[in-house]
């Protein structure tokens, strides 16, 4: 039952039994106290009386009428309120002793307290003699007022204690629910966030404690917006670069593979016309053989440079280092001037196929920057583990793949080109970084890619 309460209920029921143990104690407290103060009331009314008895008693038989004198003062100790005196003979016959009545009066003690407070009735017998003959004067006290304040101090103890206890439990349920109160807007909030609307803001407010998780909700709001955003604006670009890819790649194809097509048309008609002429036609046809040659090597190129872009060619079979070299000895004999410096660590391992794609990519984008733009005569490139400190988003381990060159680096005002943002877009996918780097030794791109997850 207590763990399926709310705080707020069980804060409550905890304020409740401490504030009525706390009083139960108290009256408690009042009770255990009444036995003592009424049985010293008792001792000092009963020893005051006795006193003033023998006091009185001594010049008794001096009196011209002992008997009446002793009567006398029996009936005026009577009238006081807490002793009664009652006279006893040498018969010896007991006293009539009464206990505390019940009243009629509604803030009179009720019996079982006066019982629990003063069990028995206090007498004591003092002994007197008229002209030699004993006899006792029994004092007995009644302790009424004293029991009737004791018992007006629980009922005011009691109705003081249960107003104050409301007003205190009232006044913490108010502070309890001011101080609550943001948990119903966190819950709100969290549930808004769950369903996807992450401008979504909490005010800060109560205890200190629910401010600061309000303010970290908040904080969290924005993060995933900005986030979920950022995962819009990257499948957005994502389909763009697709666009723009395939756009290039139908371009290409109609400058190139259209042209390349018509000629090699226009060749094998010469040699069918060539064909149906009677006169000698072998240097015709060695003339349109040579040009149809040609035109089908340029083809053939063409068809690896766009194979190239889609998917690079032996990658799956000679592996990443081997795809690498590969890529570099084609680098190398188009730009015999550039020196191409390669350092691939052993200790890389097995990085995985979208891994090797991304590292592979990496350098070929930057190679390509290199020999357009920067007017290099060395380019270095490394690969090799991420460093620890480095890490990568997801803290698996890394790949660092560095190309440094040594041109002329980039303007001031130079945006990054197409290929080196897809790049960077689709490391970032990843879970990894790109930074490109320049300064007056040239152009540094740096990238830390993610090893596949096994």
């Amino acid at each position: 039952m207590w763990q399926r309460l709310s705080l707020r209920a069980r804060i409550t029921l905890l304020l409740a039994l401490v504030l009525a143990l706390g009083l139960a104690i108290n009256i408690a407290r009042l009770v255990v106290e009444a036995g003592p103060r009424v049985q010293a009331e008792d001792q000092s009314v009963i020893r005051l009386t006795r006193a003033f008895i023998e006091t009185v008693a001594a010049d008794l038989n001096e009196a011209p009428d002992p008997d009446a004198k002793l009567r006398q003062i029996a009936g005026d100790l009577s009238r006081l309120r807490h002793v009664s005196i009652t006279r006893r003979g040498e018969a010896g016959a007991a006293p009539r002793v009464d206990r505390v009545a019940e009243s009629d009066d509604p803030h009179a003690p009720p019996a079982w307290f006066v019982s629990l407070v003063h069990p028995e009735t206090t007498a004591v017998d003092v002994p007197v003699s008229i002209h030699g003959k004993p006899e006792w004067l029994v004092i007995t006290s009644h302790p009424n007022d004293e029991i009737a304040e004791i018992w007006d101090g629980i009922v005011t103890q009691l109705e003081v204690g249960s107003a104050t206890a409301v007003a205190l439990f009232v006044v913490t349920m108010l502070v309890i629910g001011r101080a609550l109160a943001p948990l119903k807007a966190l819950s709100q909030a969290m549930t808004r966030i769950e369903r996807g609307s992450y401008d979504v803001r909490v005010k800060p407010g109560g205890a200190p404690e629910l401010a600061a998780i309000c303010a970290k909700l908040n904080h969290l709001a924005a993060v995933l917006g900005e986030a979920v955003e950022e995962k819009r604006r990257l499948a957005e670009r994502a389909v763009s670069l697709q666009d723009l890819e395939r756009k290039q790649i139908a371009r290409e194809l109609h400058d190139e593979f259209g042209p390349y097509l018509f000629s090699l048309r226009a060749h094998g008609s010469a040699l069918m016309r060539l064909s149906q002429n009677p006169e000698p036609i072998g240097e015709a046809v060695g003339k349109h053989s040579s040009a149809i040659l040609e035109q089908v090597n340029a083809l053939q190129q063409f068809n690896r440079r766009v194979l190239e872009k889609l998917r690079p060619v032996g990658l799956a079979e000679l592996g990443l280092h081997g795809a690498l070299q590969a890529l570099l000895r084609l680098w190398g004999e188009s730009h015999p001037d550039v020196s191409i410096e390669t350092n691939i660590s052993r200790a890389l391992g097995e990085t995985g196929e979208t891994t090797d794609l991304t590292i592979y990519r990496v350098v070929q984008e930057a190679l390509t920057n290199v020999f357009r733009h920067a007017d290099a005569t060395s380019v270095n490139i490394t690969i090799e583990p991420a460093e620890q400190q480095q890490g990568t988003q997801d803290g698996r381990s890394g790949a660092l793949v560095r190309v440094r060159d040594n041109g002329r680096g980039l303007r001031p005002d130079h945006r990054l080109g197409l290929g080196l943002t897809g790049m960077r877009e689709r490391i970032l996918a990843l879970g990894g970084t790109l930074s490109v780097a320049s300064g007056e030794g040239g152009v540094t791109v740096e990238a830390i890619i993610p090893k596949a997850a096994h």
